[in-house]
C-alpha cells in the first residue's frame, strides 16, 4: 500500500491523469530572485512552504493583509508553488474547495479574523464535502499573545481566540504557532491530519515568525509519509461473510455508489465490484462523477421521485441494494421521500459496515470490503435484465423554430455534445444541479457540484481552483445561474489573470429559480444585470477573454463553435438569456418535496 502523501484513487479522481504532485506549467505571481535567495534559509515560512508542494499544493489562493505579508513571500519564494491572488477571502477557499476536488488536497491564505472569518463559509463547505483544504491565516505578532493589548482586525477585545474558536467546529485540527520551538510539529500535524481525516485544517502563524530559521527546519526534511490504515482483519473476514450470505439468497440486488467513495478512495474497488458482481450500478447525486457512467450497466442516478428514468424503479423494487458510501440527507432523499427499507440495505461506510438491521462491524476499510466482497458474490444480472427490458431511450428536446426564444432543454443539449475526457463539468447550486445530472458522462470527464453544503456562489471560485489544478489537461466547463453569479463573480477577474481558458454559460433567468420552485416571494427577483457586459468591463482589454449573449438555438450553436474553435484559448463567457419560469422537471418535483419537509408541523409536545 502506497502511503505517499498527495496520491489520490485515480478512479475517484475527476481527472484522468492527475498526477498529484506534478510540476506548476505557468506562473500567475512571478517568483522574486530576492526572494529565491532567501528560500535558501531554513526559516519557519519556507519549512510550510516545502511542505506544501510534498503534499502535492501547487497553488495556494491567497488575499494579502498585513499580518500575512512576510509568510506571503516566502510562499511566493518557494519553487514549484504559485500565489494565486484572489479578489475574497470567500472565493479564495472556494477555490481552495475546487482545487482539492482535483488534486486532492488545496490550500488557501488569508490574514487574520477580517480575513479567516470571510473564508468560514467556505472551510464549512469543503468540510461537508470531506476535502482536505489547509487554510493558513496570518496571525497576531506573536509578542502581543498573553498581553492585554487590543488589536485592530479583532472585535476591540484584548482576546485573540474568537477566529480560533469559529474554526475549531469546522476543521479537524488547528494549529495556533506562536512559538519557534513547537512550529514544525504543529505545521507537520496539521497536514498530515488534513490528509488523513480528508477534512480541512486551520494554522495560524503570527506575523513575526515566518522569516525567522530554527534548527527543527532543516534544510532536506525527511520526506512527509503517512502510516497507512489497515482492516481489522477477523471483522473484515466477518463482514464479507455476513454480506455474502445475504446478497447471495437476493433474487434481484442493485449497488449504488455514493460520495464518501471519494473519501475512501474506493473508486477502483467499487468499480471492481461492479465488474465481479454484475448488478446494476446507479449513483447518488452527489456522487455523480465518482462512479463510471460508460460502464456497461451503469443506469443512471438515483435520487428518489427525480431519479433518472427507470432507474429509481429498479433500485426500489430491488429485493436487496447495496450503498457504497451514501449519505442520506432531506435534499439527497428528496425530503425524506425515498422508498428504501433499511432491511434491505447493506451500508458501506469508509470504515464501517452495516448489513440490514444488523449486524454492524467497524474498523474495516471501505476499499479492503469491496475488494474482499467481489471474489465471494456469485453473479447476479437479474436486476439489470429487468432494467434492459423497461429502458426507452431518452426523448431529444422539440426543436427549436428560427428566433423562438432559447429553453434551457436545448441549451443542455448542446452542452452534452461538447463532453469529452478532456473536459470537466462544474454544476452551481440551483436548476444546474438537475440539468447537469443530466448530462451522460464520457470516460475521463470530470463533474463536481457541492450538494451536501449547497452554498450558491460557490462554482466561481471553485472553477477558478478546479481549472487551475487541471490546466493544460482539462478545459472547465461551468454551468452557473445568474444569482449564484452575483455573489461570486469578482474571480472572473482572477481566471483571467491566471490564463485560464474555461467556458461559463451564465443561465439569466431573473433569480433564484430554485428557491422559487420551493417557496416563492418577492425575495427571489434580482436585479438584472448586462452580465457580458459586466465581464467584459472586468477584462479591461488585459488577458485573453471572448463574451457574447445569446437568445436563439442559432446563436448558441454559434457561441459554442467560436469557444471550441477560435476562442478555444481564453476564457469564453457565454450569457444564455431564458424564461423565469423555464426550469427542469426534476426541479418542480424535487422543490414540492423539500417544501413540504420543510414545512411540516412542529410535533406535538
Amino acid at each position: 500500500m502506497d502511503t505517499r502523501i498527495g496520491l489520490v484513487d485515480a478512479a475517484v479522481e475527476t481527472m484522468a491523469n492527475g498526477s498529484v504532485g506534478s510540476p506548476p506549467t505557468a506562473h500567475c505571481h512571478p517568483i522574486a530572485p530576492a526572494a529565491q535567495a532567501e528560500a535558501a534559509e531554513a526559516t519557519l515560512g519556507r519549512h510550510l512552504a516545502r511542505r506544501l508542494v510534498q503534499v502535492g499544493v501547487h497553488d495556494v489562493f491567497a488575499v494579502p493583509g498585513d499580518f500575512n505579508l512576510t509568510l506571503l513571500d516566502h510562499l511566493i519564494a518557494e519553487p514549484g508553488l504559485r500565489l494565486v491572488g484572489c479578489c475574497n477571502e470567500l472565493n479564495a477557499g472556494y477555490a481552495a474547495d475546487g482545487y482539492a476536488r482535483a488534486r486532492g488536497v488545496g490550500a488557501c491564505a488569508v490574514t487574520f479574523t477580517v480575513g479567516g472569518l470571510s473564508v468560514l463559509n467556505a472551510i464549512a463547505g469543503s468540510y461537508s464535502e470531506n476535502l482536505p483544504v489547509i487554510c493558513i491565516v496570518g496571525g497576531p505578532n506573536s509578542n502581543d499573545y498573553g498581553t492585554n493589548r487590543v488589536l485592530h482586525h479583532t472585535i476591540g477585545l484584548p482576546d485573540f481566540s474568537q477566529e480560533l474558536r469559529c474554526f475549531q467546529t469546522i476543521t479537524c485540527y488547528q494549529a495556533v504557532v506562536n512559538h519557534l520551538e513547537d512550529a514544525h510539529e504543529l505545521i507537520d500535524t496539521a497536514i498530515s491530519t488534513a490528509l488523513k481525516e480528508s477534512k480541512p485544517v486551520y494554522i495560524s502563524i503570527s506575523c513575526n515568525l515566518s522569516a525567522i530559521a530554527h534548527p527543527t527546519f532543516s534544510l532536506e526534511p525527511v520526506p512527509f509519509f503517512l502510516s497507512p490504515r489497515l482492516s481489522n482483519q477477523m471483522g473484515l473476514e466477518a463482514a464479507v461473510e455476513a454480506t455474502v450470505e445475504f446478497l447471495n439468497k437476493a433474487v434481484k440486488p442493485v449497488l449504488v455508489g455514493g460520495p464518501k467513495i471519494r473519501v475512501a478512495k474506493s473508486g477502483k474497488a467499487f468499480v471492481e465490484l461492479a465488474d465481479a458482481c454484475g448488478y446494476p450500478i446507479a449513483v447518488m447525486p452527489s456522487a455523480k462523477g465518482l462512479v463510471p457512467e460508460h460502464h456497461p450497466r451503469f443506469i443512471g442516478t438515483y435520487w428518489g421521485a427525480v431519479s433518472t428514468s427507470f432507474c429509481a424503479e429498479i433500485v426500489e423494487s430491488a429485493d436487496a441494494y447495496v450503498f457504497v458510501g451514501p449519505i442520506f440527507n432531506d435534499y439527497s432523499s428528496v425530503g425524506y421521500s425515498l422508498l428504501l427499507k433499511k432491511e434491505k440495505a447493506i451500508i458501506v461506510q469508509p470504515e464501517r459496515v452495516v448489513v440490514a438491521n444488523g449486524p454492524a462491524f467497524g474498523c474495516i476499510l471501505m476499499k479492503d470490503f469491496l475488494r474482499a466482497l467481489a471474489k465471494r458474490l456469485k453473479k447476479n444480472t437479474t436486476a439489470y435484465e429487468n432494467y434492459h427490458r423497461i429502458f426507452v431511450p431518452d426523448g431529444q428536446p422539440l426543436e427549436c423554430k428560427p428566433k423562438e426564444p432559447l429553453r434551457v432543454n436545448v441549451l443542455f443539449k448542446h452542452i452534452q455534445q461538447m463532453l469529452s475526457g478532456n473536459t470537466a463539468v462544474i454544476a452551481e447550486t440551483g436548476d444546474s444541479w438537475f440539468n447537469c445530472q443530466k448530462l451522460k458522462l464520457p470516460e475521463g470527464c470530470g463533474y463536481e457540484f457541492q450538494m451536501q453544503y449547497g452554498s450558491i456562489g460557490w462554482s466561481v471560485g471553485a472553477t477558478l481552483g478546479y481549472a487551475q489544478a487541471v490546466k493544460n489537461r482539462k478545459r472547465v466547463i461551468a454551468c452557473i445561474g445568474d444569482g449564484s453569479f452575483q455573489v461570486t463573480a469578482q474571480d472572473v477577474s482572477t481566471m483571467l489573470r491566471c490564463e485560464q481558458n474555461s467556458i461559463i454559460f451564465l443561465i439569466n433567468n431573473g433569480g433564484y429559480t430554485i428557491e422559487v420552485e420551493i417557496h416563492d416571494g418577492p425575495y427571489n427577483v434580482i436585479k438584472n444585470w448586462n452580465y457580458a457586459g459586466l465581464v467584459d468591463a472586468i477584462h479591461n482589454g488585459e488577458g485573453k477573454c471572448w463574451t457574447t449573449r445569446v437568445r436563439y438555438e442559432e446563436e448558441l450553436k454559434e457561441a459554442i463553435a467560436t469557444a471550441a474553435g477560435a476562442k478555444q484559448d481564453c476564457l469564453c463567457f457565454i450569457e444564455v438569456i431564458v424564461h423565469k419560469d423555464d426550469t427542469s422537471k426534476e426541479l418542480l418535483e424535487w422543490g414540492s418535496r423539500v417544501c413540504s419537509a420543510n414545512s411540516r408541523a412542529p410535533n406535538p409536545q
